[in-house]
């Protein structure tokens, strides 16, 4: 019989009451929906959108922020290294506009690249690293990474034997993009580098971004010497430049008639000592110094010989490499003529003449490209339709380049940004190690026994009775009173004591019996008819029969509850399976979760949490008319 009747129903303060009463329930709802959103759009998240707080993501309906995400992750979140390729002040990657008109010079160097001349240390592959965001795998790493499982299967030591690396584990396995513009960072050359390498040399060009010397120049260089400011620059050298483009890394040695002695200093200091020595070339014409210089620092040629591994009978026979050497000596010995070396016994400098240097990068080969595809600059102009003033003007359209290519897979790039945490967990939890595994078993016991052990003290404290029943209830809520830290020592001694440690006895056994379920199971079959009991007696049925044929199955509801309690507290289980089992083979999902957590950025952490949650989601979902009886039966009994 319901509390108001039709009647009274259609009063209008009882309207006025189901409406509050509906209201009511309508912010408990959001309150509870909307954190949970906003953890769904949390688990997306990258560095360049962190701080953003939308239940709906801004880059699934903004092509802007798409875009910035997409440059964040092409330039492996390195915001220097997209300022240098693109020529651009951009203060984070949150300021990145897209470009406006594309460059008349978008597919000329997009031919460019396809021509496949440029070594492999004048670029690197995007979507290799997300050191910003901690812990996201980026599309490249999970290619490269399947890749090398694929070779070496789940044998981590046979790919660190052949690829000289020291990976603890697949979840540890990363690449460090290179630096292929700073002279301190030097590229390696491991199996495991060689192996990086021809994996992105093989990547379409779209995906990589090119290392700009001129970019560097300006913004790495000149801009920390001089300051942002134009003017501080013109006022420091005597020039009138109107804006930083006008600024440009010359091949050689400015030419003295046309810059100041000021911006040749800075061009000789930055290729002496901050630009890698794999863009600097050297003329012959320095060879006889270079020869002086060699016999003032070993004296003898067979000194030369043992360090460098060479056979030269006389210095006379040394050539000088036009480009530094490879690695070893000889390109110590070519950096310390290049930086300058003075002989302790004269004191005289020998140092590599300015006027022999010359720079091979990128920017230089595109212009080289372009005048031997088209002859000269004016016929350039006409192909293309625009008004560039000199060769030096030319600069690679990276920005406009990656642009082109973002807008042709947009729908693509949403999708691997919606899904990138939540792979990366998978990966971390499903790919590697038996958390998996061990979690099923653990609840799987849990369960099995929370179903056997607590039903039968309850059985008997239902069916016999002892005199002792209200001591021993007492005893069991009394256990209520302790929470689980108090216990945590000296069930780890005692466990230890038992040499238990590491295995499923250690997980199973703490939890073996529930007061507080045995108290709930106990009223639910005192309960049941006696009658019911007294019949099967009356027919011959044993003890165990009547539990089990009547007692347990007249207590379905009840036990649905009891064993989504044992599933429940056995998956959430973290700090005392982390205690009794500290060998990672026996980890559950948890501690797994907890040691990505607390090594990871928001995007993952969120999207661990999701995924954690599922597996409860689901037995509630599924299992929730048999919860529902169980929690409303004894009420209503």
């Amino acid at each position: 019989m319901p509390i108001l009747s039709p009647i009274g129903r259609r009063h209008w303060k009882t309207r006025m009451l189901i409406g509050i009463m509906y209201a009511l329930l309508a912010v408990g709802a959001v309150t509870m929906v909307y954190p949970f959103l906003l953890m769904l759009a949390g688990s997306t998240k990258s560095a360049v959108d962190a701080a953003d707080q939308q239940v709906i993501p801004e880059f699934l309906t903004d092509e802007t922020a798409l875009y910035r995400k997409h440059v964040e992750g092409l330039f492996n979140e390195s915001l220097n290294q997209m300022r240098w390729a693109y020529d651009s002040d951009a203060a984070t990657f949150q300021k990145v506009e897209p470009p406006g008109e594309g460059s008349p010079l978008v597919s000329e160097w997009r031919e460019f690249l396809k021509s496949g001349d440029l070594p492999a240390y004048t670029f690197e592959l995007g979507y290799l690293a997300a050191p910003q965001s901690r812990g996201a795998i980026p599309s490249g790493l999970r290619e490269f990474k399947n890749l090398m499982e694929q070779a070496y299967g789940d044998d981590i030591t046979q790919l660190n034997e052949v690829m000289g690396t020291t990976f603890v584990g697949w979840n540890a396995f990363f690449v460090l993009p290179q630096n292929g513009l700073e002279r301190r960072v030097h590229g390696g050359d491991r199996a495991f580098d060689r192996a990086i390498r021809d994996f992105i040399r093989n990547q379409p060009v779209e995906s990589r971004y090119y290392f700009s010397a001129e970019g560097f120049y300006k913004h790495a260089f000149l801009k920390n010497q001089y300051t942002r400011d134009l003017n501080d620059f013109n006022r420091a050298h005597g020039t009138t430049y109107r804006a930083w483009s006008e600024i440009h890394l010359t091949r050689r040695l400015p030419d003295p008639a046309l810059s100041s002695e000021l911006e040749r200093d800075d061009w000789e200091r930055f290729v002496r000592g901050i630009l890698s020595l794999a863009w600097i070339r050297a003329d012959a014409s320095a060879t006889p110094a270079y020869r002086d210089y060699l016999k003032a620092k070993y004296l003898g040629i067979s000194v030369l010989n043992n360090r460098q591994g060479t056979s030269y009978s006389g210095f006379e026979q040394v050539p000088f490499p036009a480009q530094p050497p490879a690695s070893g000596v000889a390109l110590s010995d070519w950096e310390s003529f290049l930086q300058g070396w003075r002989d302790p016994g004269t004191g005289i400098l020998h140092l590599l003449s300015a006027e022999a240097l010359s720079l091979d990068t990128v920017d230089f080969r595109f212009r080289d490209w372009l005048q031997t595809k088209y002859g000269s600059l004016g016929s350039l102009n006409r192909h293309i339709k625009s008004a560039i003033p000199s060769w030096l003007d030319i600069r690679p359209p990276q920005q406009e380049f990656h642009y082109q290519a973002f807008k042709s897979q947009i729908q693509g790039l949403r999708r691997e940004f919606i899904t990138r945490n939540f792979l990366t967990v998978s990966d971390y939890i499903f790919r590697h190690g038996r958390a998996l595994v061990n979690t099923a078993l653990y609840c799987g016991l849990s369960v099995l026994c929370a179903l056997i052990f607590n039903p039968l003290a309850a059985y008997a404290l239902s069916r016999y009775r002892p005199r002792s029943t209200y001591k021993v209830l007492l005893f069991l809520m009394l256990t209520m009173a302790f929470p689980p830290m108090v216990t945590q020592i000296p069930i780890f001694l005692m466990l230890r004591e038992f040499h238990l440690l590491n295995t499923f006895a250690a997980l199973v056994l703490p939890g073996l019996a529930n007061g507080y379920t045995i108290f709930l199971l106990k009223g639910f079959f005192d309960s049941l008819p006696k009658e019911l009991y007294e019949c099967a007696q009356l027919d011959g049925a044993g003890e165990f029969r009547l539990f089990w044929q009547i007692s347990m199955r007249l207590s379905t509801p009840i036990l649905a509850v009891t064993a989504l309690g044992a599933f429940t507290g056995a998956y959430t289980n973290f700090m005392m399976a982390l205690l009794l089992c500290q060998d990672e083979r026996m980890w559950t999902i948890m501690p797994w979760l907890y040691q990505l957590q607390s090594t990871s950025g928001q995007g993952v952490v969120f999207a661990s949490l999701i995924l954690a949650s599922i597996p409860t989601l689901l037995v509630f979902v599924l299992c929730q008319k048999v919860i529902m009886r169980g929690i409303v039966v004894p009420v209503e009994k």
